[in-house]
């Protein structure tokens, strides 16, 4: 462990500072916003997880929600994430454009083709781990279009490949897609209860039994934390100071917008485990 420490203890910085800028800058679009509105907030605070892979469980500030009334809500419930892609999109640009995508055989040196996991002649793998990291559709899409040397579309990026911004980038568009889901007083939450008032109800409860039967069926346990938190905090969001607040065609679009975030930005399976 020291010695794996003492080798890689730049890639670890790199990775801390990238990841605890994006989470600050999220963090920060809420409070700043709460500010302007003279919502009581708390500053933002971190959620250290070591036992986790990517080392966090993300940030939080704490507010008087019941003193925003609906377009206040609106408006600090999206800051966040909008704020935190700010600084997410050019690390994830930086991080899929450093990725290694080897074709030539360390043992024959033999040229492979682009994409190919294993040496064509010798059979020598040219990739290597326990698993392969799951990328949300804007990463595929983006990567699509970058195609770096060695690189063929659907290719699994996997743990000998990673780089500490790719990682970073990745750990910041996971977190904004699950704070964007539709449910309880997460950032998607307050959006979606500011478009939809009371409906928003029912579409939480639906989201959660979706959520769940994805989890049984696809034995995606991973996402199993995250389900019972919310659980813990109830799937309805409470109502605002005054739920007759006009939003305005602007936001009304912007909210609708958002709902996107979720589906660009968060990978289903997360980790992949290779044989």
């Amino acid at each position: 462990m020291r010695e794996t420490l003492v080798a890689h203890w730049l890639d670890g910085l790199v990775y801390m500072v990238a990841v605890l800028a994006i989470l600050m800058t999220h963090e920060m679009g809420h409070f700043l916003t709460t500010i302007r509105y003279r919502i009581p907030a708390s500053l933002p605070i971190f959620l250290p997880f070591p036992a986790s892979p990517i080392g966090t469980f993300g940030a939080v500030i704490g507010m008087d929600g019941m003193r925003a009334n609906r377009r206040e809500m609106f408006d600090i419930g999206l800051a966040g994430p909008l704020a935190g892609l700010v600084v997410a999109v050019p690390i994830v640009w930086f991080g899929l454009a450093s990725l290694d995508f080897p074709t030539t055989c360390s043992v024959c040196n033999f040229e492979s083709a682009a994409g190919t996991e294993h040496c064509e002649q010798c059979d020598e793998p040219l990739v290597h781990g326990p698993f392969a990291i799951e990328l949300p559709l804007v990463m595929r899409v983006t990567l699509d279009w970058l195609q770096p040397k060695g690189y063929h579309s659907g290719t699994q990026i996997t743990f000998s490949q990673l780089n500490p911004l790719f990682m970073a980038g990745w750990v910041g568009l996971l977190i904004t897609g699950l704070n964007m889901m539709p449910v309880s007083q997460l950032d998607g939450g307050h959006v979606v209860y500011t478009l939809f008032g009371r409906r928003a109800h029912w579409i939480a409860r639906g989201f959660m039994v979706f959520a769940i039967a994805y989890i049984v069926f696809a034995e995606n346990w991973s996402l199993g934390v995250m389900v019972m938190l919310v659980l813990l905090m109830g799937t309805d969001h409470p109502p605002t100071r005054d739920d007759t607040a006009r939003l305005g065609a602007i936001r009304t679009v912007l909210g609708y917008t958002s709902l996107l975030i979720p589906i660009l930005c968060f990978a289903p399976r997360i980790i992949i485990l290779r044989n």
